[in-house]
């Protein structure tokens, strides 16, 4: 092997050692966003334990917080092993869940992150990113802290639905406002690359 080709292999390793290494980087970065969205998950259903346990053993609903008064009281079976296995359970946390969810009808609700979305799309002609849409969400709803992936999975929502439009520009997935009176007449696809 001469010493031209064998600092050719090297560049070639050198080039590919980098690009697996910022691969990897990129990964962990997507990892730590989920890990972070998982926790925050976790802690809002250990709340919601917390509460439903807190007044399980309330019999007259005007002591129930306001929220929760449309809820049955349920009667507590088995004291302390029943809520350390729902703990350790995913599945069984849904019902707690949906009680949160029907009790928090009462309350003011934040607009859907859709509707944010497609507003801020709307104040555009031009195409944009999801990571533009986000930063520019963060800017003006700084209460809301969506991560990339959830900002990308609900303007594909928002595409599946026909209120906006996906474009492709080199390796870019841009989005788009659909009028309203374009929006169900097939106008809104006509200029979509049918391979796209």
């Amino acid at each position: 092997m001469t010493s031209q080709s064998a600092a050719t292999l090297r560049s070639r390793y050198v080039v590919q050692a980098a690009s697996d290494l910022e691969e990897n980087r990129r990964l962990q970065q997507e990892l730590a966003e989920r890990i972070k969205v998982l926790q925050q998950q976790e802690a809002l259903l250990e709340d919601i334990l917390s509460l439903a346990e807190r007044y399980e053993g309330f019999a007259d609903p005007s002591r129930l917080p306001e929220q929760l008064q449309d809820e049955p009281v349920v009667a507590r079976s088995k004291p302390a092993s029943r809520a350390a296995s729902r703990r350790s359970s995913p599945a069984r946390t849904a019902p707690a869940g949906r009680a949160a969810k029907a009790g928090a009808k009462g309350k003011s609700r934040q607009p859907l992150l859709g509707d944010l979305l497609a507003e801020l799309l709307g104040q555009y002609k031009e195409p944009r990113r999801a990571k533009d849409l986000r930063d520019e969400l963060l800017e003006k709803y700084p209460d809301r802290d969506p991560t990339p992936q959830v900002v990308r999975n609900t303007l594909e929502s928002l595409v599946a639905k026909g209120r906006i439009r996906r474009h492709k520009q080199q390796r870019s997935v841009m989005y788009t406002l659909v009028q309203p009176a374009a929006r169900g007449t097939g106008e809104a696809r006509a200029d979509e690359d049918p391979g796209a």
